[in-house]
């Protein structure tokens, strides 16, 4: 892993944010991701959005497992807490991150290995448990740091640049949260900058587990003329469901990208909206049993289907499900963290 920062060249007429910072404040460490890999425009759009919300980069923090897509927190929001945990065990540690300190804006990003393998029981229970995080899946469909063998996401009879076809049906990251029920549900294409923004501006807005499922092609193991998660393959088959425009209520002017048409806009909790545009006219982000449908008529097609494709703002977040206290625990005092031995009898009395 690099631990060399990029070099930051002040410049005349270089853009700020609402804080007087500058995009440079929101990078981190050089990448030693390869030439051309998709995850190096995920990382770039990461730190877009970080930076045109105006984030604090200290009130963020940033979580990952093992694995190609899990290198990437290193190189975005170089001020920021950070936690590169064991494989597949991101989302635990993310789950008692908000536990902690429900004021911190958590991004966690992971890779198809690391959530749909070793993985997939804590992805399940942190959509379960609707954790207010923004989860990225940088999704390849292969094992890039050992060499490309498939993931649990490869599609069956999918080829690799030598070897025999995938024989194993895959699992869908995206039809898994939704027969799981998480409250937003959104896929991209890491080439496609103009949508992938809004929607992480969008996750990170949203109160509760919010999951982007990025298809990020590996240019070394998985960019040939046979595979599913390439390049090629991903421009041809690309199905946008409902284009996103996100608008922070704290913008002077609003502008959006997109023609007057069949626009739905969303409110989230922090007052901001999404704008989606409906590209099919009986497609509702807000219907569950539609929503799975288009999915999966798409996918029969061999169709990606692309922006956001679900969200429910009534779910209750986990600190609403259970009631925690809204103070950081890090900004309680200490008797009230610890109220002695008196305080856990009584808790214990109560389940005798």
């Amino acid at each position: 892993m690099s631990f060399i920062r990029k070099p930051r060249v002040p410049y005349e007429g270089q853009e700020v944010n609402a804080l007087g910072r500058t995009r440079a404040d929101y990078e981190g460490f050089m990448s030693t991701l390869c030439a051309g890999c998709g995850h190096d425009s995920v990382t770039a759009a990461i730190t877009r959005a970080f930076f045109e919300l105006s984030i604090p980069p200290h009130r963020a923090v940033k979580i990952s497992g093992i694995g190609c897509s899990s290198k990437t927190t290193a190189y975005f929001l170089g001020q920021s807490h950070g936690n590169n945990t064991a494989h597949g065990r991101m989302p635990s540690i993310a789950t008692g991150t908000q536990a902690a300190n429900a004021g911190l804006h958590c991004i966690g990003v992971s890779g198809d290995g690391d959530t749909l393998s070793i993985g997939l029981g804590q992805f399940a229970h942190a959509i379960r448990r609707n954790v207010n995080m923004l989860y990225v899946i940088e999704n390849n469909g292969v094992y890039g740091l050992t060499k490309g063998q498939f993931s649990a996401s490869a599609a069956l009879g999918a080829k690799p640049k030598k070897g025999e076809a995938n024989v194993q049906m895959p699992i869908d990251p995206v039809k898994t949260a939704l027969a799981l029920g998480a409250s937003f549900i959104a896929r991209s294409f890491s080439g496609d900058k103009a949508q992938l923004v809004p929607l992480i501006k969008a996750g990170l807005s949203h109160k509760g587990f919010a999951l982007i499922d990025v298809l990020s092609p590996c240019v070394t193991f998985n960019d040939h003329e046979d595979s599913t998660m390439s390049y090629a393959y991903a421009y041809q088959n690309l199905q946008p469901a409902a284009d996103a425009d996100f608008i922070d209520p704290n913008r002077e002017e609003i502008v959006t990208d997109y023609d007057q048409g069949d626009i739905i806009p969303v409110t989230l909790h922090d007052g901001s909206k999404i704008l989606l545009k409906k590209a099919e006219e009986d497609y509702d982000p807000r219907d569950l049993g539609r929503a799975f449908d288009y999915v999966m008529r798409h996918q029969e097609q061999g169709q990606i289907v692309t922006g956001l494709l679900y969200i429910d703002e009534t779910l209750p977040d986990m600190h609403e499900g259970n009631k925690t206290v809204g103070t950081p625990l890090v900004d309680l005092p200490f008797e009230d963290l610890c109220p002695g031995s008196d305080a856990l009898a009584s808790l214990q009395e109560r389940y005798r």
